[in-house]
């Protein structure tokens, strides 16, 4: 009898590892799928985190693609272009600085990590709010005529 009882709490116990396990694959799953995104949005939501170094080369977006105190957030190239000013566009990695989450949104010429709530200027890349304490790093901006190129 007792060789029995502990067979019934091993096999409980593997049935409650396993439970576990699939529900934390669930949850990333889950996660993954709420964290997908465009590879550019006007105003992304959720979290996302950088999985690789961009690829190399300059970016094109239009003028139109980025709203007058707001921005665009290309997840595939990793950078947020801002139109801080009528006119004014300024271009930064879309890294937060703090645990390397994709930038969430840009409102009010703020650019927000939905991770842990670091804020940055969409003028400078400063930190505005951390727990973040190193600015985004900016990228060179050509605009021509309706055409942005966002280099380095």
């Amino acid at each position: 009898m007792a060789e029995q009882s502990q067979i019934s709490s091993t096999d409980r116990r593997t049935v409650l590892r396993t439970t576990a396990l699939g529900v934390a694959v669930a949850g990333v799953g889950v996660t993954a799928a709420a964290c997908s995104t465009n590879n550019s949005v006007a105003q992304g939501s959720g979290a996302q985190q950088a999985q690789a170094a961009p690829t190399g080369g300059p970016v094109n977006v239009k003028t139109s693609q980025v709203p007058l105190k707001s921005g665009l957030i290309n997840t595939d190239a990793a950078i947020v272009v801002t139109q801080p000013s009528a006119g004014e566009y300024k271009a930064f990695t879309a890294v937060c600085t703090h645990q390397q989450c994709i930038v969430g949104s840009v409102q009010n010429n703020v650019i927000q990590c939905p991770c842990h709530g670091s804020q940055y200027s969409a003028s400078t890349g400063e930190v505005l709010q951390g727990p973040a304490t190193q600015a985004l790093a900016a990228k060179t901006v050509k605009v021509s005529g309706d055409e942005i190129t966002v280099e380095g």
